[in-house]
């Protein structure tokens, strides 16, 4: 890296811009040396001029040289190399002057980096973004074909047409990814060449250099279509996250159109198939339960005991829905028998309810975990998991019928309405249930896990007076 010479460097005078020529498009090695030593000489942003290897010069820039390396070691936030090094492989021009404006500031405002509203924090994050999502779409849609090179030995060849200049940053994912394999990545400003040993190097290609096809984008499409689920299918999503510009370097773009066409027929025969006629379906809550034993719908199942099911009177009038079982509830196969049951217990006493007059269930039917050594620890149920068993608690509610449903905490309130909201918010308001009333309250191990004595005990408290409300409107519904 040197400063560049220019013709009219005299004609400008002694505040003629100062000319940086960078190696490469992508050369932070290089950015940050220049800039260490321009920052060090406290050589402003509007008296540099900064190119790269191929850009054209800027006829105005002085030709002077870089100030000498800095005697005291420049001392720069984490955060701004993190972000520098990300955002100066993006392809705008003005990206080497907009980092070094940035590093300038920040060296005069060290809290500036924490304002992500300052219109140049933003620009650079936003550079950065898009650098990173240009990374991941290089990893997730760069296809390799075999061809056989003139030895008889096989090499892979894939063609990409990044956004930005991230080939020589991703290229060691592909060493680590495929390092067994011979292969090479053509791309339109660079190409790069794995051998199994070294990475090597050469200008840029153009598409028809890469192969078409190979033996194996027969049995890729087959796998492909086979693992294809219209069940699940979001065509605008599957659009965003896999743009149509990169549909004609993947083998199975020729099948993402007739598959999306004949998705909903395809969506349509699976439920058919999966969902029990009416007369099948179950008439009882001991059979609804007999029949959630079995249940596969989400992977929860697995190292449970089973399916923890409601309990109570079958045509109870007030129904009270929780999360989902605990470690207690899994080794009983009973709902709330843990201590947030002993919480609800002495709630329902003072609010003049027995235990034996309501049906209790939850959201989620089997405990979800992770394990800390020998014990089982809780973990919150996601939103696809919550959906899921939302089959089974539709039915349950279906079957009891009650006049009143109590929803214990955020689970619970998704679990029965399939919308999300905040319990301190909604408390003491009516919701409208196609079977009854709703009213959320909080959960017992919400109360548990307040660390405030005197919080605890109003959440308690509150939780006392929802269940007083719901036991009212239960009898007058």
């Amino acid at each position: 890296m040197n400063a560049t010479d220019a013709p009219l460097a005299e004609a400008r005078g002694a505040t003629a811009p100062r000319a940086v020529r960078l190696e490469r498009e992508d050369d932070w090695e290089g950015w940050r040396d220049a800039a260490r030593r321009l920052l060090a000489a406290e050589v402003p942003p509007e008296d540099i001029v900064w190119h790269a290897a191929d850009s054209a010069d800027d006829l105005f820039a002085a030709g002077q040289e870089l100030p000498p390396p800095p005697q005291v070691e420049l001392r720069v936030p984490r955060a701004f190399v993190d972000l520098a090094e990300t955002a100066i492989l993006h392809s705008d021009p003005e990206r080497f002057a907009l980092l070094y404006r940035l590093l300038w500031q920040v060296t005069h405002h060290p809290g500036l980096l924490s304002d992500h509203a300052d219109p140049l924090v933003r620009r650079v994050e936003l550079m950065a973004k898009a650098v990173r999502r240009d990374i991941h779409k290089m990893r997730a849609f760069l296809r390799f074909r075999e061809i056989e090179t003139e030895d008889g030995a096989s090499r892979f060849v894939a063609w990409f047409e990044p956004e930005h200049h991230i080939v020589r940053a991703n290229a060691g994912f592909f060493v680590r990814r495929f390092a067994q394999m011979r292969w090479s990545i053509l791309t339109p400003e660079l190409s790069v060449h794995w051998d199994g040993a070294a990475l090597t190097e050469s200008p840029g290609a153009e598409r028809p250099q890469s192969p078409g096809d190979d033996a194996f984008e027969e049995a890729w499409k087959a796998y492909y279509a086979a693992i294809f689920n219209p069940a699940r299918l979001k065509v605008g999503a599957m659009v965003k996250e896999m743009p149509r510009k990169y549909w004609k370097n993947l083998p199975e773009a020729d099948l993402i159109a007739p598959l999306i066409a004949s998705a909903q027929g395809r969506e349509a025969r699976m439920i058919e198939q999966s969902v029990p006629r009416a007369e099948e379906r179950p008439v009882s809550l001991a059979a609804l339960a007999e029949e959630a034993r079995g249940c596969r719908r989400c992977p929860l199942w697995k190292g449970t005991s089973g399916c923890v099911f409601g309990e109570g009177p079958a045509d109870a009038r007030l129904m009270l829905v929780g999360e989902q079982p605990g470690d207690e509830e899994d080794r009983a196969g009973r709902p709330f028998v843990g201590p947030a049951g002993h919480v609800l217990d002495r709630a329902l006493s003072e609010a003049g309810i027995g235990r034996g007059e309501v049906y209790v269930t939850n959201a989620v039917k089997h405990f979800k975990y992770v394990m800390r050594g020998k014990r089982r620890l809780h973990q919150k149920p996601d939103a696809a998991e919550i959906d899921q068993c939302r089959w089974w608690l539709d039915r349950e509610i279906g079957l009891v019928r009650p006049r009143a449903v109590v929803m214990l905490g955020a689970t619970a309130l998704r679990g029965v309405t399939g919308k999300s909201g905040a319990i301190g918010k909604m408390r003491g308001r009516p919701v409208r249930l196609a079977e009854g009333t709703g009213l959320v309250s909080w959960h017992p191990s919400y109360v548990l896990r307040l660390p405030d004595a005197a919080a605890a005990d109003r959440a308690y408290a509150e939780l006392v007076e929802d269940l007083r409300l719901a036991a009212e409107t239960a009898r007058q519904v």
